[in-house]
This record gives C-alpha cells, sequence and structure tokens, in this order.
C-alpha cells in the first residue's frame, strides 16, 4: 500500500499509537520481579537513585586495553553504583549489592546509536522501500519519499504527547537491542511543549541520550508550526534541562546547512557548550557549502568555519576539499550504513574515511525504513565494505590486494 492511500487520517493513526503505548502502562507490564540475565525482567531495586548491584559470572568484555588483562575475562563481575561501573574483574565483594547472574553470557558495554530519529517510532517500517527525496523522473525511483511523507505530511501534525510515545517506546526499543546510548536527533521542535515532551521522554527512559535539537520539521517549507522557537529556544532548554554535565541525558545543537540562516545555530550552540551537528549528504547541494565551512568562510557571514565540536551525519557525496577540512579540524562522523545504500543518500564513505585514518560511528537512523537492530547496522558496514574490496580484485583479474 503506497504511502497516499492510507486508510486512515494521519491524526486517527498518531493517536491510535499513544493511545496503545497508555493501555500498555496501564497492564502493569513494568512492575517488578526477581531478575537474572537469562530474561527481561529489571531487580526490584530498579531506578532508586544511588542503586549498587553487581553482575556476577559472565564472559566480561571491556573494550579496554588498558584495563588487566586487556579487560576481557572468561569469567569476571561488574558492579555499579548508581550511574557508574566503580570496579571490574574477578571475584569482587559487593557487600549487600543486589545480584544479577550473568554466567553463561556475554557481559559488555552497550552500543551507542549516534543518531536515531526517535519522534518516528510511532512510524516503523512506514516507508519500507522510500527513498529520500522526490528525483523529479514521474518513475517509481521517485515514489514514496521520506521527504514528503514523514517531514512534510506526519511529522507536521505531532502533537507533544505524540512525540513523548514515540520517543519513549523507541528508547525502551533501543535497550531491548543493547543499545543503551543514543543521540537522538529530534525535528520535531514545533513548540516549547513538543521540546519538553521529547526530552522528559529521553529521562523517563533510564538510559544515556544526547538530545538533538533540531529544527521544527516542515516549518521552513510549509510555513507551519507558528509556535516553533528554533533555534533561540535553545538557551531555555539548555538552562532548564542541562544544567548540569554530570547527567545521563546531555544536549547537541542541531545546525542543518542546507536551511537559511543555519549560521544563527551553530553560533548559538558554540555559545552554549554544544556540540553541533548537521547532516551533510549527496543531496540539497551541500557539497560546495561544506567546502566553504572547510575553508573558514561558511554561513551568511563568510566568516563560519568547522570545529572538533562538529558531528556530521552520513558525508556522503562530499569533495577532497570537504573531507580534508572535516579531517584536519577533528569533526567527528556517524555513518547509518542500511540507510544510505537503501534511501540514496550515495555510498556510504568507508573508504574514505579509511584512507583519512578517520573512525565512523555507526547509526541507525529511521525506523520508518529500516530496522533499528544494531547488528544489522554492523553487518551490512562488513558487507558493503568487503563488497567493494572483493570487486576490485575480481575486475584486476588476478587475486592479489587490490590495486586502486
Amino acid at each position: 500500500m503506497r504511502p497516499k492511500d492510507h486508510p486512515s487520517s494521519r491524526r486517527d493513526f498518531l493517536k491510535a499509537t499513544a493511545a496503545t503505548g497508555v493501555a500498555a502502562a496501564s497492564l502493569d507490564l513494568f512492575s517488578p520481579r526477581p531478575a537474572t540475565a537469562h530474561d527481561s525482567d529489571a531487580p526490584e531495586d530498579t531506578g532508586r537513585q544511588r542503586r549498587r548491584y553487581i553482575i556476577r559470572g559472565g564472559a566480561v568484555m571491556t573494550m579496554d586495553p588498558s584495563m588487566p588483562n586487556k579487560g576481557d575475562w572468561a569469567q569476571a563481575d561488574v558492579l555499579i553504583e548508581g550511574k557508574k561501573i566503580v570496579a571490574v574483574g574477578p571475584n569482587l565483594r559487593a557487600g549487600g549489592a543486589s545480584e544479577i547472574d550473568a554466567r553463561g553470557k556475554i557481559v559488555m558495554p552497550g552500543f551507542i546509536d549516534t543518531h536515531h530519529h526517535q519522534f518516528e517510532t510511532a512510524l516503523r517500517s512506514f516507508l519500507s522501500n522510500g527513498i529520500l527525496i522526490n528525483d523529479g523522473s514521474d518513475t517509481p525511483s521517485a515514489f514514496p519519499t521520506y521527504f514528503e511523507f514523514i517531514l512534510l505530511t506526519f511529522a507536521p501534525v505531532y502533537r507533544p504527547e505524540d512525540v513523548y510515545i514515540s520517543e519513549l517506546f523507541g528508547g525502551l526499543a533501543q535497550l531491548d537491542n543493547g543499545v543503551t546510548t543514543v543521540h537522538d536527533v529530534s525535528q520535531i521542535h514545533h513548540s516549547p511543549a513538543h521540546s519538553d515532551a521529547a526530552i522528559q521522554a529521553l529521562f523517563d527512559t533510564g538510559r544515556r541520550a544526547a538530545f538533538g535539537y533540531f529544527e521544527s520539521a516542515g516549518a521552513a517549507i510549509l510555513g507551519t508550526n507558528p509556535d516553533n522557537q528554533y533555534p533561540t529556544d535553545a538557551r531555555r532548554i539548555k538552562k532548564q534541562w542541562f544544567s548540569s554535565s554530570d547527567q545521563l541525558v546531555t544536549m547537541i545543537m542541531g545546525g542543518e546547512v542546507y536551511l537559511p540562516k543555519y549560521e544563527d545555530a551553530w553560533k548559538i550552540g558554540r555559545e552554549l557548550g554544544l556540540q553541533v551537528a548537521a547532516h551533510i549528504l549527496s543531496p540539497f547541494n551541500i557539497r560546495p557549502t561544506l567546502d566553504l565551512l572547510a575553508q573558514g568562510a561558511g554561513g551568511d557571514s563568510g566568516t563560519l568555519g568547522l570545529g572538533p565540536d562538529n558531528l556530521f551525519i552520513h558525508m556522503t557525496g562530499m569533495s577532497d576539499l570537504g573531507w580534508q577540512g572535516v579531517h584536519d579540524h577533528g569533526v567527528q562522523v556517524s555513518v547509518a550504513f542500511p540507510i544510505e545504500m537503501n534511501m540514496r543518500h550515495g555510498q556510504p564513505p568507508i573508504f574514505k574515511l579509511q584512507s583519512l585514518h578517520m573512525e565512523p560511528s555507526l547509526s541507525t537512523d529511521v525506523e520508518v525504513t529500516m530496522t533499528a537492530d544494531f547488528f544489522t547496522q554492523m553487518r551490512s558496514a562488513m558487507t558493503m565494505q568487503r563488497m567493494i574490496v572483493n570487486q576490485m580484485i575480481l575486475e584486476q583479474g588476478a587475486f592479489q590486494a587490490p590495486s586502486q
């Protein structure tokens, strides 16, 4: 079924989704029961401040080679107090800490998703065959599109309660998939109430998150959402929600370079000491914009440049000049391999990153089209890299390292 043929109205669809969330909560699905690592039930003291517990007897992989044993033990314990890991090793003494039996299991850090539009959870799989934007060809390759149906159709009619339930369900689902930290790229800031709903849901999920304060989807094109206060509301949000530097949920400033006056958002982000993030990809004529930023000549002032406080998402289709600027200024890069290949963002830039000795982070992007399962992200990255290398070897006519 094509999105435009959906039998119910957009508002009815979102209402039904929100009602499902309320009904689930009323069923007492989250009541505490004794916990082991063999089921999904939480310990009885889950959520208590300064909670102290120990994960016993698992195969521990810390991913930290500076630790004893290079951070890996066939059997060891992990002691947690509040929101911090305080000890890792065999046979730890834990006093009266709650215990989780992890024998026969692997204990490792959770995955970090550096780019996920969680407000779209209510629309999961809605646009499974979608591409990013209409190519104007009037053929099946031009339809349906994410930009038209998600950002310009559904997103503008979200209410704060729709934002909250989508953010909350998205966060809980990711926890179930082992993703314990997320950068929530939130393009749903039609009003301060929408912003507060998104932030509250991130706190209520109980995991680490970076709240990405991006634009009000559709506002710049449709002229809708008159209560939109992006980007200036960032100052209130930072003061009200993120006054502490030692909390699970932090803040990132969104500054899309394809929007008018994007320099305003970058300046506010830097004024507040925030990381500044943007989608940088083949469409929207972004390449010359990045070239100017790489030369310190971006923005309306012609003086805006890159810095280590930047996080760029995708980085498909950019010039060597732009890439060199990203490398030289310590910009971080987030890649979403399945989405980039499926939705025509451009070839994921794994070889460019490798040639510059840069390491990307992985990200889900949009669940409306592809799964948020993080093993899919990793397998897709490996498969694409191997496919290109294998083809280079085959085209040489000799089974040896590719010469290109």
